[in-house]
């Protein structure tokens, strides 16, 4: 039976906590961080969150090994 290939942009984005729950990065980081937001909503966004538990099947499939 051959591997199944891990999604390249999945890998990068995704990773699995120790539970097997896949994590994703906060979003509204892509612009605009240093001017229009306080220091406070900064550092709410720099953590990781818990993906949504409709996308988590899907998630799971695209990196198997990680």
């Amino acid at each position: 039976m051959p591997k199944i290939k891990t999604h390249s942009g999945a890998k990068k984005r995704f990773k699995l906590s120790k539970s097997g729950k896949p994590m994703r990065a906060c979003a509204c980081t892509g612009h605009d961080i240093k001017g229009r937001k306080n220091a406070k909503k900064k550092r709410a966004l720099r953590g990781t969150k818990v993906a949504d538990s409709t996308n988590a099947k899907q998630i799971k499939r695209l990196i198997p090994y990680k």
